[in-house]
């Protein structure tokens, strides 16, 4: 996508009215803020539209909803998007373009975890604000953090340690991984046996399959891990790729009289292109959104759906949470100088779909939470059930550990 998003103040979204008093839109802006507020925003819309799609969605009802609320401080916010393709190159690229022609306050966005690096490291080069919303891995935060990025999903660390938690209940004691070959599903595997093996020490790893992302084989990745007989499986795969998965392991008998553990597959976007092949009595992370009941929910699912007569995916809460907050920041800052919005964005708390969250001025990790809960089918349609909100902020480590963590600036 290459283009602008620009919202007259004048439209509405219904619905959202405590969301909006929630993320203090009636502030005002200073003298320092140009006539528009411009925004960079950069995302992997041709790598994987299934997520990326409805985020944009979600981002453009947020830009619509803070224009129609007075914008910022009166000035109009515009976002300013580009499509990196998935390629951390691309993304430079963009950035560069953003910043130097298009004068961006900030950056915004990234879903792969080496795109949300690169674009890490930009932004400690160039002095100006990255607020990531998909990318994962730790590093962004922890050992490859700087002043200048932040990051709104809970990381690899945090949902690992809601799904280790729950591995820990089974009686399984071997185990094997699927996991994409690069850096987001490296850390995941990585951060989950260390915190599952801290939880059960009895447990071995007998086997893993490191497939290149988009490019499963999904039938001898399936045998290699049966014929390895493991207890249960722990599966980082998402996207097109978790479906062949799921066909190629259901024809072999993989899951059968398994457990299974797996990132991200309770997230509508990959539970829905499964339809009735959807797997039964996973454990996972998502968003069950049909069955989510809370004043602030409630009002961002009306707004979605009126808005583009269609439920929304976890990318959709993704993108529209991700410039609330970035409204907040700048709203706080009242400036477009770098240092200044840090300073702004560092203990932020703003409202999101899934309740209030904040920004860690110790490493710049938003505790917003996740769902854990467990796979069904119901209707022909996959489904999670049984699930619990966990809030970002009780899994996440010591501020000790972080700190030694993170690298001294």
């Amino acid at each position: 996508m290459t283009g602008r998003a620009r919202v007259s103040r004048r439209a509405s979204a219904a619905g959202l009215g405590a969301l909006a008093v929630g993320l203090g839109w009636l502030g005002t802006a200073g003298a320092a803020l140009a006539a528009d507020i411009k925004v960079g925003e950069i995302n992997s819309y041709s790598a994987l539209p299934s997520f990326t799609e409805p985020y944009r969605k979600g981002w453009q009802l947020a830009v619509d909803e803070i224009n129609a609320h007075g914008g910022i401080g009166g000035k109009t916010l515009v976002v300013v998007s580009r499509d990196d393709a998935g390629k951390p190159g691309e993304a430079l690229t963009a950035a560069n373009e953003l910043v130097s022609r298009e004068g961006v306050v900030l950056l915004a966005g990234g879903f792969f975890s080496n795109v949300g690096l690169a674009l890490g490291d930009f932004a400690k080069q160039h002095r100006i604000v990255y607020v990531a919303g998909e990318p994962l891995t730790d590093a962004l935060v922890w050992s490859a953090g700087n002043r200048y990025t932040f990051r709104l999903r809970p990381s690899n660390y945090m949902q690992a340690a809601m799904l280790a938690e729950e591995a820990a209940k089974l009686p399984a004691k071997t185990w094997a991984s699927i996991a994409p070959n690069y850096e987001y599903g490296q850390s995941a595997v990585a951060v989950f046996k260390k915190l599952l093996s801290a939880r059960r020490p009895d447990v071995t790893w007998v086997a893993e399959q490191w497939p290149t992302q988009g490019k499963i084989d999904a039938g001898p990745v399936a045998q290699a891990i049966a014929a390895a007989k493991p207890d249960a499986i722990l599966n980082v795969e998402f996207g097109p790729d978790l479906v062949k998965l799921v066909r190629e392991g259901d024809t072999r008998g993989l899951f059968k009289g398994r457990s299974v553990v797996s990132f991200l597959t309770g997230e509508p976007e990959y539970l829905d292109p499964l339809k009735d092949e959807a797997p039964e009595g996973w454990i996972v992370t998502g968003y069950p959104w049909q069955a989510i009941h809370t004043p602030a929910h409630d009002a961002f699912l009306k707004a979605y759906q009126d808005r583009y007569h269609d439920h929304p995916r976890l990318g959709s809460v993704v993108g529209y949470a991700l410039i609330q907050a970035v409204a907040g920041i700048l709203r706080k800052a009242d400036s477009t100088d770098p240092e200044t919005i840090v300073a702004a964005a560092e203990g932020l708390g703003f409202d999101t779909p899934f309740g209030p969250a904040s920004f860690r001025a110790i490493d710049h990790q938003s505790t917003l939470g996740a769902f854990v809960g467990t796979t069904a089918r119901r209707d022909g349609a996959g489904v999670m059930e049984n699930f619990r909100y966990v809030d970002g902020a009780a899994v996440l480590p010591p501020d000790a550990d972080v700190k030694a963590l993170r690298p001294k600036e």
